[in-house]
């Protein structure tokens, strides 16, 4: 059993203009494939948003606001600042709708860049709608979500679970194991009273613990409780604590 100490803080389908790629015809009068294209309405909303980018670039940092979960193939932060050009077309390309993108108390210059939002729904690779490469990645006109070709769903690592004990129903003898089923990827392990613990090394933050949780819906809530019993936060943030 891997856990960490108790110590830590416990604090879309693609667009249907361009962004799953249109056919053209080579010479051949074969249909030959395209990659994502961008509309007039992108490029105006992508050159004014560099154009801002640019105008206070020398005050980045104090406009970035705090980490963020990013969607696969954004975990170069600095990559997707510089690349994004809040097109949503990785949102509108996101067929388990669990790509939102981020508002103005995320800060000014993160503001619509894409997060993740483990609440509304999950992320599963895309492997039952692709299989080789999830959909928002091949959505990205700009190259702002890259993954390389040896990436894996397992090695592609989105966040961390923080799990609050004193939240979380298992804890209080429910035998609720919601998290534990949820989990495609064995990261979840339950002790001897049913409680669950994370396995850190299997985890790559997909958010399917999260989305099934029911701590703050079934029965009666902690009082104090702000959020799931267990949560994907940015990397270096997650644990096993107590309130």
């Amino acid at each position: 059993m891997s856990t960490r100490n108790e110590d830590g803080d416990a604090r879309a389908t693609a667009g249907a203009s361009g962004a799953s790629g249109t056919s053209a015809v080579d010479e051949g009068g074969r249909a030959a494939s395209r990659g994502p294209v961008m509309s007039r309405r992108d490029v105006i909303l992508g050159v004014g948003g560099v154009a801002v980018l640019l105008g206070v670039g020398g005050v980045s940092k104090a406009f970035a606001g705090e980490a963020t979960l990013r969607p696969p193939g954004g975990q170069d932060e600095d990559r997707l600042m510089a690349l994004c050009v809040r097109c949503q077309k990785c949102t509108e390309a996101c067929p388990r709708d669990a790509i939102v993108p981020r508002g103005m108390e995320s800060g000014f210059l993160a503001m619509r860049t894409p997060t993740m939002d483990y609440h509304v729904g999950d992320c599963d690779y895309c492997e039952q709608e692709d299989g080789e490469e999830p959909l928002c990645v091949k959505a990205c006109p700009t190259g702002a979500l890259h993954l390389s070709d040896l990436a894996t769903r397992q090695s592609t690592v989105i966040g961390e679970p923080l799990l609050v004990k004193d939240w979380c129903l298992a804890y209080r003898l429910t035998h609720c194991r919601d998290c534990y089923n949820a989990c495609p990827l064995d990261a979840i392990e339950l002790d001897d009273a049913a409680r669950p613990h994370i396995v850190w090394d299997k985890c790559n933050g997909c958010g399917m613990c999260e989305h099934a949780c029911k701590s703050m819906t079934a029965g009666t809530p902690v009082p104090g409780a702000t959020h799931r019993a267990i949560i994907i936060v940015p990397k270096g943030q997650g644990g096993e604590v107590s309130a």
